[in-house]
């Protein structure tokens, strides 16, 4: 089963979401966790990556975000986790893509500096 890591606050913003949009996250990213990819998940476009995934949820209060990649071998780093408030579409807001663009080198970082300490 590959290794969940989470990068910035993608943890604590995943905890502030409702609890059945919580678990349901949690099965989806446990899905990831052993190979399969959940029926909510799908490769996110504008990425230039089709190891870069999200999980859409939805309830009253709105559509929640989970966004992650498995682009490094036996881990899957959770780049973030946020509701969608844009108004234009379904369409990822750029401010989110530019934080998710970070955050995808600081896995980078993360995942040198693990294999560096296997070594």
């Amino acid at each position: 089963m590959k290794k969940l890591i989470w990068v910035g606050s993608s943890q604590k913003d995943l905890k502030n979401f409702p609890r059945p949009i919580q678990h349901a996250m949690g099965y989806a990213l446990f899905n990831a966790q052993i190979g399969k990819m959940h029926q909510h998940a799908k490769t996110l476009s504008g990425m230039g990556s089709a190891k870069i995934q999200e999980i859409r949820e939805n309830d009253k209060s709105g559509t929640y975000r989970v966004i992650y990649t498995m682009e490094f071998g036996e881990f899957i780093f959770i780049l973030h986790a946020f509701q969608k408030k844009s108004k234009s579409g379904i369409a990822t807001p750029k401010q989110e893509i530019e934080l998710l663009g970070n955050r995808f080198k600081e896995a980078k970082a993360l995942y040198k500096s693990l294999m560096e300490k296997k070594i």
